[in-house]
This record gives structure tokens, sequence and C-alpha cells, in this order.
């Protein structure tokens, strides 16, 4: 095998290698062929053919500065030069920086950094934290939610990668609330007439349940369909969960770093938690590196009480260093902006593209975080495919939706019944006109799976 830039890299050799040496995330390991990528710049990355693609997810809804920055790469060059690690209980200037960046960025009250290597890793610090601090067992989360894959992190999960694991691996105490998913009402009510009674709902949780020590959501829900709440619903949380005396994890492993045109999705409704988790976008996803910050008073509780948590990676230098450098970038840029005006721009488009194509649901978003809901019926919102149809392997209509678009040069990310479209913030309008007339072609697709009316 040659170095990834060169056009004669043996693609066969690597993907040979890959799959007969390697676990792959969130799926049957049987059937798996990747595609071989050798180089990324800006959003676009290249396979072993030299095959250019658009990266309309931001790969995992992660690299929102693009591919290759070169102030992030100069820091990670520069640090790894000066100090490439340094074990937890040391200060360094790295540490020190980032401290003072995110104070900056972050919603005011939240002054206390555990830092770690994934979004993951975050929740996981944040769910201990609540649960020490408190003296609690439970956790209020949601059903079309995702926090991880750990141990504490995948039973607060609610979407069905947490079903194959539960009955082995499996922290006790999480209790489900509905969503705020006017288009799927839980309730079967209709907005604004129905009160949000999903937020209502959550205070006869706590008030029942008793033990809850804290709620996690995600400020707009992710991968489980780009759901933005309505604009009471976090407020709402927000009162009733300080009513209880029960802490607010935000999750903003995707919408935090301008993902939905604000550095994070709580800034929307000045909805400030006792944690807020992310990672992702903190370096532009060019280094791992998750956030668990906390305020001041939940800090204050360990003061005399044994912090149980920790890592070797924790607050490792070659890490912070980038972050520092990826802020400086979201700034000099002035992406939170951008991503405001083309997410306008994107979701208006995506509204048009919808109209024509009878298998789209629903077009939703906020900033350049959207989802198209693929549909087999309108009139009865009936999904495609399932929970069930994911975990068993059975082909998915987004998936061959998805697939069309790559056949095309656009990557995009498909989650059982829906698409994810978020494209680095840096994109151009050129960018995201070309990546929307793929999925314009592609969504031909689902069109064609939808049966026709039976003959009269």
């Amino acid at each position: 095998m040659t170095d990834g830039d060169s056009p004669s890299v043996d693609g066969e050799a690597i993907r040979k290698v890959v799959t007969e040496t390697n676990y792959v995330t969130w799926r049957r390991q049987g059937g798996w062929n990747p595609l071989v990528v050798t180089r990324a710049e800006g959003s676009t990355f290249w396979d072993d053919r030299g095959k250019a693609y658009l990266d309309f997810s931001s790969q995992l809804m992660a690299t929102n500065l693009g591919h290759g920055n070169p102030a992030v790469v100069a820091a990670i060059q520069n640090q790894a030069k000066q100090l490439a690690y340094a074990a937890p209980g040391f200060a360094t200037e790295a540490r020190a920086r980032l401290s003072f960046a995110l104070l900056e960025v972050l919603p005011s009250g939240l002054s206390r950094f555990f830092f770690s290597t994934s979004g993951t890793e975050a929740n996981e610090a944040a769910l201990k934290v609540a649960r020490v601090a408190t003296g609690r067992t439970k956790v209020v989360s949601r059903h079309r939610s995702y926090h991880g894959s750990t141990a504490a992190s995948i039973s607060v999960t609610g979407d069905p990668r947490r079903r194959p694991i539960e009955k082995v691996q499996k922290v006790p105490g999480t209790v489900f609330a509905p969503d705020c998913y006017c288009y799927r009402c839980p309730f079967g009510l209709t907005y604004p007439d129905c009160g949000v009674k999903c937020a209502d709902y959550v205070d006869e949780m706590i008030e029942r349940e008793g033990d809850v020590a804290a709620m996690i959501l995600e400020p707009v829900v992710g991968t489980n369909g780009v759901i933005v709440p309505v604009p009471e619903y976090l407020p709402m949380i927000r009162k009733i969960t300080k009513k209880h005396d029960v802490l607010l994890i935000a999750d903003e492993v995707m919408t935090g770093w301008g993902r939905v045109g604000e550095w994070f999705g709580v800034d929307h409704w000045n909805v400030v938690p006792d944690i807020l988790t992310t990672a992702k976008g903190i370096t532009g996803a060019m280094v791992p590196l998750g956030l668990t910050a906390t305020t001041q008073k939940l800090h204050e509780t360990f003061t005399e009480t044994y912090f149980p948590h920790g890592h070797t990676y924790e607050a490792h230098p070659l890490t912070l260093a980038p972050a520092v450098a990826a802020i400086g970038e979201y700034r000099r840029l002035d992406l939170i902006m951008k991503s405001r005006k083309d997410g306008e721009y994107l979701l208006r488009r995506l509204a048009e593209i919808g109209e024509k194509h009878p298998s789209v649901g629903e077009v939703r978003g906020l900033g350049l975080f959207a989802a198209v809901e693929l549909v087999k019926d309108r009139a009865s919102r009936t999904p495609f495919n399932t929970d069930d149809d994911k975990l068993a392997g059975r082909p998915l209509v987004a998936e061959k939706v998805a697939a069309a678009m790559l056949k095309e040069g656009v990557y995009c990310v498909a989650w059982i019944s829906h698409l994810v479209i978020a494209p680095p913030l840096i994109i151009t309008r050129e960018g995201l006109d070309r990546g929307l007339e793929a999925l314009d072609k592609a969504l031909l697709v689902a069109d064609a799976e939808i049966a026709p009316p039976p003959a009269t």
C-alpha cells in the first residue's frame, strides 16, 4: 500500500485488510463493503480511484470546519512538537488556553470542565456527576435520543441501538419521556392547542417517579430525526427541572459549535443547563475531544467528596490545542452567522424539493442541520421502515436514496426512515445547490417505492 495521496493507492488491498480484521459500528458485520477514502479537503473527500464526493453530512455530523482546516492542522503539529502528552494530574498551557476560550463561548455559568475523548465519554461523566452530586438514581431521557455507547450513556439512549445490549449491560434508573415531535405527536395533539403537553408530562413523570437526579436531552434531536422543539418546550423543561431540583443535562455533541446557527443549541432558547456535553465540532473532528461542562455549584459538591471518574487521556494536550484553534476559526470565518443564513436557504430549498416528491413526509431543521423524513403514505405519515427493520438488517429505503446520492458524488447519512443533511459550515452556496440537486434526483428512488393506489 502507498500513501493515501497517491493515485496508485491499492484500494482493494486496503478494503480487504479492513473488512477482514475490523469491526464496524452499529450494523451486522456481514456484507460490509466500505468506500476507501484517501484524502479530504474543505467540503470534499476522495476515494481510492480519485472520485470526489461532496460531504453533505460532515461525515457523522462532525466536520463543522470542513476537512483539513490549516489553523487546526498547525495547532496539532505545534502541540505534538511541544508536548504530545501529559498525565491528567498536570496543568498545561493547552489546558489553560482552552479553558479561557470555553468561558467565552459557553452559556454563562458553565465554568468547570472535564475533558475526555468523545461525546459518549462526555455523557458518561455527566451522568456520573449528576447521580453522585444529587445522591439520586433515576434519569429522565427521551425515546428518540442517542447519548452514547458506554454502559450509562447507552442506558439513557432511546433509539434502537440500546435494545440489543440492554439485557446484558444496563445501568438501571432510566425513565423515558415523550419527544417534542409535532409531526408524530405521541399524544395525538396539535400545536399550539396542545399546550406543549410533552413538556407538562415531564413534570408529572418527575413527581411520580421520585429519586430523579437529572434529565438529559439533545436541544435538537440529532441522528433520530433532527427534531426541533417548539419555542416553549426547552424553557418549560428548564422551569420544571428547577422546580423539582433536578439537574438538566444538555447533550450538544451534534448541536454545538454553530451547527444550528448559535454556538450551542440551548442558546436559541436562552436556557442554561446544569451540565452541557459536547464533542465533534469542538475540534472540527480533526482530533477526538469530548467536554463535560458544569456549574461552579456542581463542582463544589466534590470539594470534600471523592470525584469517582477519570481516564488516561483526560485533558490530553494534543486534543486541547486544536480546540483553541477551532474556536478561533469559528470566529474568524463568522461561521455561526453563516450557519444561520445558509440554514434558512437550505430549509427553503428542501421544502421546495419536498413538495415535488410524494415520498417526503416532512422537512425540518435549524441552521445547517436538517432532516428529510420519508414516508410511503403522506396522509397516514407511515414510514417506509421501522426500528425493527434496522436491527434486522433489512433493506432501508432511506439507505437506497443515500446510495443513489453517493453515485452522484454526494455523501449523505441515512438513518432508518430519514436523511440527515448537515454539511460543513464552510460549504458554499454552489456546494449546497449541488447536494440538493443530487438529493432531488435520488428521491425518485423513494417515490418509486410507493405502491400505486388500487385500481377502481
